[in-house]
C-alpha cells in the first residue's frame, strides 16, 4: 500500500511540474471542481447505486458487473475524464475520446481521482466495484450494454 501512496505523490508532482514552478501553488494546492456527468439511461430500475435498502447501501444494480477487489486499485483503461455521476452519489463516469459512444460507470470507489486521467493512472480503489458500460443511442439516451472482458481487465490491471 505504501508503494501506491508514493506513486500517487509522484504522479501529483509530475502533474504539477507540467505547469511550471510559477503555477505550482495555484494548480496543485486546490483541486479544481469537476462537474457531475448527467445522463439519461434508457432502462429504469427501482434500485440504483447509492440507494439504501434494509439499512444497507446499494453499490451496484441490474446491468452492473460486481467485482470483489478487496481494496485493489482501479485504473483508467484509456486517456480520458472521470466525473462524478450526477444521479448516483457512489459512482463516477469515465469517458474517453478513444471510445466516444461509450461511458464506463464505476461504483464503490474510495476517494476517486476526478478530472483528466492518463491511461494506466489509478482512478481509485474499492472493496467491491460495480462496473457498467453504457452506449449512446441515436436519441441521446444511454443504454446499459455488456462490457467486454478486455475493457474490464484494462480497468483492473496497471499496464
Amino acid at each position: 500500500m505504501q508503494g501506491m501512496t508514493l506513486r500517487f505523490v509522484a504522479s501529483a508532482i509530475t502533474k504539477c511540474s507540467r505547469y511550471g514552478i510559477g503555477l505550482l501553488l495555484a494548480s496543485c494546492t486546490a483541486t479544481a471542481k469537476v462537474e457531475p456527468r448527467a445522463i439519461q439511461i434508457q432502462q429504469a430500475w427501482q434500485l440504483q447505486p447509492g440507494d439504501t435498502i434494509g439499512g444497507h447501501r446499494v453499490i451496484a444494480g441490474l446491468g452492473d458487473v460486481s467485482i470483489e477487489l478487496n481494496g485493489d486499485w482501479v485504473y483508467a483503461p484509456f486517456d480520458g475524464r472521470v466525473q462524478p455521476a450526477q444521479a448516483e452519489d457512489e459512482c463516477v463516469m469515465f469517458s474517453s475520446p478513444q471510445i466516444p459512444a461509450y461511458l464506463v460507470r464505476l461504483c464503490g470507489l474510495s476517494r476517486p481521482q476526478l478530472g483528466e486521467v492518463r491511461q494506466g493512472e489509478a482512478i481509485g480503489s474499492a472493496q467491491n466495484l460495480g462496473f457498467a458500460t453504457l452506449r449512446r443511442l441515436p436519441d441521446g439516451k444511454w443504454a446499459m450494454v455488456e462490457p467486454s472482458n478486455q475493457l474490464i481487465e484494462q480497468t483492473l490491471r496497471k499496464p
